[in-house]
């Protein structure tokens, strides 16, 4: 399998998992110039974004190591500009996970980092 349709399948894996938790989906791949946003959703009364990233065995890092600095401050440009095109929404709270898959198992259970950073 491709690198692509691996994070295809774990965005797939993680979807269907935060639904089961009890969160809605409102927009899958959301992008701009700035940078992409894998899952946006709704959790009682907040905005979730969220980072998806899958690492395999023999990776260095973690995969929630992987959303470093850099690549934080662009998941929050993009939400920046999500809420600007959605202004209805701007007032509400907002938190930004991250849905890490250690493995390369289709069965892979997700670690859930809520709030794993903040702007």
């Amino acid at each position: 399998m491709n690198r692509r349709a691996s994070g295809q399948l774990a965005e797939d894996q993680a979807l269907h998992w935060l639904e089961q938790q009890g969160l809605v989906l409102l927009t899958r791949n959301y992008h701009c110039r700035l940078g992409e946003i894998d899952l946006i959703m709704q959790h009682a009364d907040c905005l979730v974004f969220v980072e998806v990233r899958k690492r395999g065995r023999s990776s260095l890092a973690s995969a929630a190591a992987s959303v470093d600095a850099r690549k934080q401050q662009k998941i929050i440009l993009t939400a920046n500009h999500y809420l600007s095109q959605y202004p209805q929404r701007a007032t509400q709270p907002c938190r930004f996970d991250v849905i890490a898959f250690e493995s390369d198992s289709p069965t892979a259970t997700p670690l859930w980092y809520k709030d794993a950073f903040r702007p």
